[in-house]
């Protein structure tokens, strides 16, 4: 067999990981950007700066026709299972070329073709779609996984322990991952449990669970790999991933609740800064090639927001579209009805 001349290049994996992550980062730091120029739909979202190895680990580790939820943070989990830049910032500019028609805005983005089952404001909202996602595809023999992903604010919500629960006990390929930022909204996690090692509570109810650093995406993805092969297997599993909420809950949250040495300290937990210092140092990549992929991302994500800009709000028509099964009537605006009425006389 001929083999080729060109010598492989030594833990590619490691730079996919790092071009998904500041990918990430930079689309974030964009909606930041968006929210600031006044041009984001409505008056609050989450950023996820922080929290990239969880989103890239994680959903480098799942395959097509795999499902998932997101919480309120969840733009750079739909990012890194696929989706378009363009249309996500467009979503949350409101705008009608956006995966939503402009109507879900930042916690409400869904895509079914990228097996996206729906980000969700609630808080733990999305967890229990998972389940019912999961048991479908035992039944139908998918092969299939589906995934939760929520933060650690969602551990003091009932319906996850019920999901774990049913999950476990109906063996269904499942995987909840807590991506756990320490914070739930203003409240420290040491502060709102007195035992923070979150996993020991889902293996109480029978999955596998562990917890993993996010600093290290190589780590978290062995660890997904792992826990998404058992969960094909009808073993369902509970990843809690260790980060730092770089900034404050919303956009608007300065967090006065964090002394600034806290910030300063917690900001050194930095997965991305961390892969690209392990990829020069371990020479698999330059600074420089760094630095142009770099900007590549950034001419990337800038473009998405002058497509976003650029685009249309959605027309009031469209504003039952989605809402009732095709075909049938939509309800006739209050407006028009007055009008008809009011023409009788």
């Amino acid at each position: 067999m001929a083999t080729s001349m060109t010598a492989p290049r030594p833990n590619t994996r490691l730079y996919d990981f790092y071009r998904e992550m500041r990918r990430v980062r930079t689309f974030e730091e964009r909606v930041g950007e968006l929210f600031v120029r006044g041009q984001s739909a409505g008056s609050m979202l989450h950023l996820s700066i922080g929290e990239e190895s969880a989103a890239v680990g994680v959903g480098a580790a799942m395959q097509a026709g795999d499902t998932f939820t997101t919480h309120h943070r969840g733009h750079g989990i739909f990012l890194a299972r696929g989706a378009e830049p363009d249309r996500m910032m467009a979503e949350i500019a409101g705008k009608e070329s956006g995966y939503c028609g402009g109507k879900g805005g930042s916690m409400h983005i869904a895509d079914m073709s990228l097996g996206h089952l729906g980000a969700n404001a609630i808080v733990g909202g999305g967890i229990p779609a998972v389940v019912g996602a999961g048991l479908s595809a035992r039944n139908l023999g998918t092969g299939t996984v589906s995934v939760a992903f929520f933060g650690d604010g969602a551990t003091g919500q009932g319906i996850l322990y019920e999901s774990l629960n049913m999950a476990a006990l109906w063996q269904l390929p499942c995987l909840f991952v807590c991506i756990n930022n320490q914070y739930g909204m203003g409240t420290r996690i040491d502060r709102a449990t007195a035992n923070p090692n979150l996993h020991e509570r889902a293996a109480a109810f029978g999955l596998s669970a562990r917890t993993v650093d996010g600093l290290s995406v190589e780590d978290v993805a062995d660890a997904a790999e792992e826990m998404i092969a058992d969960a094909r297997a009808g073993r369902p599993g509970f990843l809690a991933i260790d980060c730092y909420r770089f900034f404050g809950h919303a956009r608007k949250d300065k967090s006065p609740y964090r002394a600034d040495g806290e910030e300063a300290a917690g900001r050194q937990k930095d997965p991305v800064s961390a892969a690209r210092t392990k990829l020069i140092v371990s020479g698999l990549a330059s600074v420089e090639a760094l630095d142009a992929l770099d900007k590549e991302i950034d001419a990337e994500m800038d473009g998405a927001i002058d497509f976003a800009v650029a685009g249309t709000e959605p027309p009031m028509a469209a504003m039952f579209r989605d809402v009732y099964a095709p075909g049938e009537p939509e309800p006739e605006p209050v407006s028009a009805r007055l009008s008809r009425v009011l023409a009788r006389d």
